[in-house]
């Protein structure tokens, strides 16, 4: 059953999820940040998976400040507008910082060894890159961002090692924005890109509508052994 942590911010609080390995020993964390459903099923899912493998799993509830505790499903077509609204409204530098507040409270979790990993997936995907550029994440994985082609210019600014999934078909991030992300990272050692042929935005989430077995478990396996790697 997870647990609640609670994360403090300049302008309040909020709650973050934490699912625990069964095994003992102090444990590398990992911040799996959401898409725009909120902290749902799938994400929790992803995080349930990363106990099974030894982490300590930490999901921060990225749209508290509009409604706490939101989780929402894709096959909803209500639930697609009031995600997109969300979205459309969100404050993307805000929800970097709560990210960063998340990594610095996941630093010193009951049971953690001190090593915090940051993970997400479309928005969290964003939020991932620009956790990397703007903190000091341990590893950081993120999963085709929509936007991530906004923000490039502080490509710089990424000191940790970055993993990063694109889509080949993502109907969220087009030919030029897939392309401008892959320039700006190109050629820095601590930064490893890998594009999906055919796939769609979401191809790497269980339930997604363009889940893809294959190329989940490949782009999976290697956030898997990259976390083991940095992480220990």
């Amino acid at each position: 059953m997870a647990e609640s942590l609670t994360i403090q911010t300049d302008d309040g609080s909020f709650q973050a999820l934490v699912f625990r390995p069964d095994t003992p020993g102090p444990a590398p964390v990992v911040v799996v940040v959401q898409e725009i459903f909120g902290v749902n099923a799938g994400i929790r899912l992803i995080a349930a998976e990363y106990a099974v493998q030894g982490f300590i799993a930490v999901c921060p509830d990225l749209f508290w400040r509009v409604e706490p505790g939101l989780s929402m499903s894709e096959n909803s077509e209500e639930n697609w507008k009031k995600a997109l609204d969300i979205y459309t409204a969100y404050d993307f530098d805000q929800g970097a910082a709560d990210v960063l507040k998340t990594v610095e409270a996941a630093r010193g979790i009951e049971g953690g060894n001190g090593k915090v990993g940051l993970t997400g997936y479309c928005l969290g995907g964003l939020m991932t890159f620009l956790g990397a550029a703007r903190g000091a994440p341990d590893a950081a994985v993120a999963y085709y961002g929509g936007g991530t082609e906004r923000y490039v210019g502080e490509a710089d600014g990424v000191k940790p090692p970055l993993l990063m999934h694109l889509a080949g078909e993502d109907e969220f991030i087009g030919p030029d924005a897939r392309a401008a992300i892959v320039e700006a990272l190109a050629g820095r050692p601590n930064v490893e890109v890998h594009v999906y042929p055919g796939r769609n935005h979401a191809f790497a989430r269980p339930g997604g509508n363009h889940y893809d077995k294959a190329d989940a478990e490949t782009a999976n396996g290697r956030t898997l052994a990259f976390f083991k790697e940095k992480l220990g």
